[in-house]
């Protein structure tokens, strides 16, 4: 079986990865994240999805390595990771009664061959109309302040949400497994 390395240091992709039951390893990637001058969000995405996988490329030199990354566009905008309940609150008031595009970018580098797998899923949510007592209940609960839209899909933040749209609602949480798992498959790994 291939050695798989994810490139990331977040606790969500891990959990997303665990359930395809197959070792792997994973470390944290260094990569500038900045975007660049007229780079679209999506641009984006796949430009730090490869990159982050190609930064582990030497330390792991015959590996099939995942590379993921993610935006929320929200009325056009790119919105990150809260940080704080104050950003956290003000992105839920945001989002309240309105649909948001997520596009999470995924790469998969055979960093023997230096050959890679790179695409980008989209996944809209529609929010339902969130009053200020919702918000700060949920916020209490979960406190999502890592989580771009200040949410957990894989969690409560279902009822925040009034429809979804989309192909992969793992790539919500940041790794779309089922183009993951169609990447490996062309590496030659078997999956169930």
């Amino acid at each position: 079986m291939a050695h798989l390395v994810l490139a990331s240091s977040s606790p969500y992709r891990r959990a997303l990865l665990e359930r395809l039951g197959i070792p792997f390893e994973h470390a944290a990637p260094e990569v500038d994240e900045t975007p660049r001058a007229g780079e679209t969000p999506e641009q984006l995405t796949l430009r730090l999805a490869l990159d982050k996988a190609r930064a582990l490329a030497s330390r792991f030199n015959d590996h099939l390595i995942i590379g993921s990354d993610q935006v929320l566009l929200l009325e056009g905008q790119a919105v990150s990771k809260p940080g704080t309940h104050a950003a956290a609150k003000e992105q839920l008031r945001r989002c309240s009664g309105r649909t948001v595009q997520f596009t999470t970018s995924l790469c998969l580098l055979n960093s023997a061959t230096d050959q890679y797998q790179l695409t980008s899923e989209p996944f809209k949510v529609s929010f339902r109309e969130l009053d200020e007592n919702s918000i700060e209940r949920y916020l209490q609960r979960e406190r999502p302040y890592d989580c771009a839209g200040s949410f957990k899909m894989e969690g409560l933040g279902i009822s925040l949400f009034r429809a979804l749209q989309g192909d992969d609602p793992n790539s919500l949480i940041g790794l779309p497994l089922i183009r993951l798992c169609e990447m490996l498959r062309q590496e030659g790994v078997q999956l169930p």
